[in-house]
């Protein structure tokens, strides 16, 4: 990189960049270098089919980690593992502790003492206050839905932009919910 204005430099040099900066396309990439070294020296092993999920198996058990962006989910059946793997990882990084899982990437987490429930509701009822259809009625089928909205008549949609946002919020949503899929494609 060219020298900074003011640093006092002979004609030709450049500096080197010994760390990446927040704000240049490279970051993301640097991080996950780093974060990969970092998790591979715990024992841990990337899944072949993700290379977001890392595994380690422990006399105790196993730990998972999975990562989005720079968010992880830890889980386990050997928490003393998981312990000492939250140490290290803030050792390395700036990070903070959220306790148990909640609410991530669209998804609610409820525990019980047996089980755990998955539920979207919060992330549908988002989608309808974003689409203004909270106050409409309910119908027994999607097609119902489907059938009374066309593009047909041509014209240009009034927000082309709020209804790329809700499809993609919907072909999301298919993932969990199969049963809306056919209706959702229809719209698309």
């Amino acid at each position: 990189m060219p020298p900074l204005p003011g640093f006092s430099h002979d004609s030709g040099y450049v500096c080197k960049l010994n760390k990446a900066l927040y704000g240049l396309k490279q970051v993301p990439r640097a991080w996950f270098e780093k974060f990969f070294v970092v998790i591979s020296s715990l024992g841990f092993v990337s899944y072949s089919h993700n290379s977001a999920l890392f595994i380690k198996y422990t006399v105790a058990g196993r730990i998972i980690l999975s990562l989005y962006v720079d968010d992880m989910i830890i889980t386990g059946d050997d928490i003393d593992g998981i312990l000492i793997l939250k140490t290290e990882l803030a050792r390395q990084f700036e990070m903070k502790d959220l306790s148990s899982l909640q609410y991530f990437l669209g998804i609610e987490v409820a525990y019980s003492p047996r089980s755990y429930l998955f539920s979207q509701l919060k992330y549908v009822a988002n989608i309808l206050e974003r689409a203004t259809l909270t106050n409409n009625k309910t119908v027994d089928t999607l097609i119902e839905v489907s059938t009374r909205y066309s593009s047909s008549d041509s014209l240009p949609l009034t927000y082309p932009t709020l209804y790329r946002t809700i499809v993609g919020s919907l072909v999301y949503l298919t993932i969990t919910h199969t049963n809306i899929a056919y209706v959702v494609h229809v719209v698309i």
